[in-house]
């Protein structure tokens, strides 16, 4: 059973612009990952290919971050040097 996720922005977050509002809500709702939920429940998937997918999407995630610390670590010695 998932967890229940609520996302809400109320006006005086956002001193009543309500542009300011709409995106600030949709920003909530990606990171929350609502709308990819639903679209991952709306078929059945077997077992092994939830935990495929599963390892693909860490496997992306691990190479992102290693590439992030690749890249402060290039700025830190560029400023090292200096």
């Amino acid at each position: 059973m998932s967890k229940l996720v609520y996302a809400s922005v109320t006006a005086k977050e956002c001193h009543g612009n309500i542009e300011k509002m709409i995106r600030k809500f949709l920003k909530k709702v990606k990171k929350e990952r609502i709308i990819e939920q639903a679209r991952d429940r709306r078929f059945y998937k077997k077992p092994s290919v939830k935990k495929r997918e599963k390892r693909i999407r860490a496997e992306r995630a691990r190479k992102r971050e290693e590439a992030k610390r690749q890249r402060r670590l290039k700025k830190q010695m560029r400023n090292y040097k200096k």
